[in-house]
């Protein structure tokens, strides 16, 4: 993609965007000075660029008809089989379709994305394969991981796999509904808002964001990297363990990743609830949309952690309730700056840049109105305050994030984790094809209080079942200290381990 020197009136055009009184002659003397920099950017575009080498044989796959595909969880069946010794060997994984596979669609929920074919593997996805996992597909996700609801995917809505025409959350939708339909063993999810716990509480699975750069990043498309996580959806707590093993670590190319600590989680397992200390935070329970009967059930698993040899109190931390209002100028600006008008990755950061998702992500700007009316909501808010605003109330956010976090350790300080449900309600009805904008909107967004604050404090979290009520799973998080993630899994499992969630 040479670059040419800009004409006259792309100059002028530009200049007066930016707030430059050039005259015609200003105008060919700044050109003329531009020729160096023009070759400089060819010299850039004819050297190979330095990608990944892409190991396993693939095949592009294709979308499964409808018979076989009842939840509308897959978008593209492909089989990728790994080493043939390792951790994950017998496992079979579904990656969220903002996860790279080389050779193999991705459209990221997105009508405008569709037709994309990444030529790297996600760092995840290679050591996934090195350890033996079957990879067998891409699974359905919200247009460009905008929504908590399973409903905006330019594919069609994801069903719950416990009651069709509910949803399955999101934006890891159609991951959480693979596993919780038992269609595969493990799948990846991806974490902006709560995106990999919110549907884990809605299907039923086990679903952990760990620490912010616990788990590499690079080759999942990006949203914002102050809040971009990814990470293990399974059916139980040890498989979540064992797929977390797989894939936490520095790979050298994600720049999130500072003073990783991992861990082997699997050894926490069956260790007991004895002498953990569990803080159940007030501020996560009477929302204002919270179901009674889903507060219920999760201080009902409280108290079976006390039958468990836990010490379990409750605890007070007045700042969560202000955790989604300091996630909003981070989210909404930072998407709208870096997913989009920075063709998914922006500038300033030292990672590896796909650059041919960044090429062909280009073109939403032709087809802005098939964007799902999440992403066009938070586009245009985003947009707004930076053009009215600029970029303090972002800058601010993050300041406050300190604070946030601070109060999060001071209770950390003398518990093991904290306790609350990870979203306040169960799976709701999908919205009907004529639903309003509102209803769209509220169905997609109304769940994150208790899940976003975490993306942002940048510590661990878990959700798993532990009850049902009218059918469908309800879903308890635990949040842990930074690079705790062992604990948690100590807890969960011997939880996990006193009898069938679903009959709780």
């Amino acid at each position: 993609m040479a670059v040419k020197a800009p004409t006259d009136t792309q100059l002028a055009d530009i200049a007066e965007s930016l707030g430059l009184n050039l005259s015609a002659e200003d105008v060919t003397s700044f050109k003329g000075l531009m020729a160096g920099y023009v070759e400089a950017y060819n010299i850039v575009d004819r050297t190979p660029d330095a990608l990944p080498l892409v190991t396993y044989p693939r095949t592009p796959g294709a979308r499964p008809p409808a018979a076989e595909n009842p939840l509308n969880a897959w978008y593209v069946k492909s089989t990728v089989q790994g080493a043939p010794e390792g951790k994950l060997k017998g496992r079979t994984v579904a990656l969220k379709d903002n996860v790279m596979l080389a050779g193999v669609p991705m459209m990221n929920g997105s009508s405008t994305l569709e037709g994309y074919v990444p030529d790297v593997d996600a760092t995840i996805v290679t050591r996934m394969l090195d350890a033996g996992a079957t990879i067998m597909g891409k699974a359905q996700c919200e247009c460009f991981c905008l929504s908590g609801g399973s409903h905006t995917g330019a594919q069609g809505p994801v069903h719950n796999p416990h009651k069709t025409g509910y949803s399955a959350g999101g934006s890891s939708s159609g991951s959480a509904a693979l596993v919780g339909s038992g269609a595969v063993d493990m799948a990846i999810g991806g974490d902006q808002g709560g995106s990999i716990r919110m549907p884990s509480s809605y299907c039923g699975t086990v679903g952990m964001k760990g620490t912010h750069g616990l788990v590499p990043y690079t080759g999942v498309m990006p949203i914002e990297i102050y809040i971009d996580h990814t990470g293990p959806i399974t059916a139980t707590v040890a498989d979540n363990a064992l797929l977390l093993e797989v894939l936490a670590g520095p790979d050298g190319y994600d720049s999130r990743q500072i003073g990783v600590k991992t861990a082997a989680y699997t050894e926490a397992l069956g260790k007991g609830a004895a002498g953990l200390k569990i803080g159940v935070l007030k501020e996560g329970f009477g929302h204002a949309v919270s179901e009674a009967a889903v507060d219920a059930k999760v201080r009902e698993a409280a108290e079976r952690f006390k039958g468990l040899g836990a010490t379990v109190e409750e605890v007070s931390i007045p700042m969560h309730l202000f955790g989604a209002a300091l996630w909003a100028p981070i989210g909404l600006e930072g998407l709208t700056q870096t997913m989009m008008l920075g063709d998914g990755y922006g500038v300033s950061r030292q990672d590896l840049y796909v650059t041919g998702l960044m090429d062909f992500h280009r073109g939403w700007r032709e087809r802005a109105d098939e964007l799902s009316e999440t992403l066009k909501l938070c586009m245009l808010f985003g947009a707004y305050i930076d053009q009215a605003y600029g970029k303090r109330f972002y800058g601010k956010a993050v300041n406050l994030c300190a604070t946030l976090r601070a109060a999060y350790d001071a209770v950390l300080a003398d518990y093991d984790m904290l306790l609350m449900p990870t979203t306040p309600m169960k799976a709701t009805p999908l919205p009907a094809p004529d639903a309003s904008r509102e209803d769209y909107v509220a169905r997609a967004f109304e769940m994150l209080a208790n899940t976003s604050p975490f993306d942002i404090s940048h510590h661990p979290a878990l959700s798993i079942p532990c009850g049902m009520v009218d059918g469908l799973p309800v879903g308890m998080q635990l949040v842990g200290k930074f690079w705790d993630e062992a604990t948690l899994y100590q807890a969960a499992s011997a939880f996990e381990g006193s009898g069938d969630w679903k009959s709780f």
